[in-house]
C-alpha cells in the first residue's frame, strides 16, 4: 500500500498523527508446540484510512494529504527554523 503524508492546517504539524486504519490481511499462523504464535507471510489484501487526528492540537478536521516532494522541500526549511523538530518521515497508511 502507498505511504501517505499528512499536514495539519490548524497548527502546521507534519510529523505526529494518530491514524486509524481498517486492514484486511492474509497470513500463515505457525504455533509452536508450547503454544507461541509466529505470524509469517502476511499479505495486505485491502487497507483504508478511517480517521486521522493531529497529535499536537487534537484536530481531525484540518488534516490534509500532501505531496511527498512538496513536503520534503518544505521540511528542510522547517527543521532549520524549528530547533528539535523531527524531519518529516513517511507515515504508513493507505487508501
Amino acid at each position: 500500500m502507498a505511504s501517505l503524508r499528512y499536514r495539519c492546517a490548524a497548527c502546521g504539524n507534519r510529523t505526529r498523527f494518530d491514524v486509524v486504519t481498517d486492514r484486511r490481511t492474509r497470513a500463515f499462523h505457525h504455533f509452536s508446540v508450547g503454544g507461541d504464535l509466529t505470524v509469517e507471510d502476511e499479505q495486505v489484501l485491502s487497507e483504508s484510512v478511517v480517521e486521522v487526528g493531529c497529535r499536537w492540537c487534537g484536530h481531525g478536521r484540518s488534516i490534509e494529504v500532501v505531496d511527498d516532494e512538496v513536503v520534503s522541500d518544505e521540511a528542510v526549511g522547517d527543521a532549520a527554523v524549528t530547533p528539535g523538530c523531527d524531519p518529516v518521515v513517511g507515515i504508513e497508511g493507505g487508501a
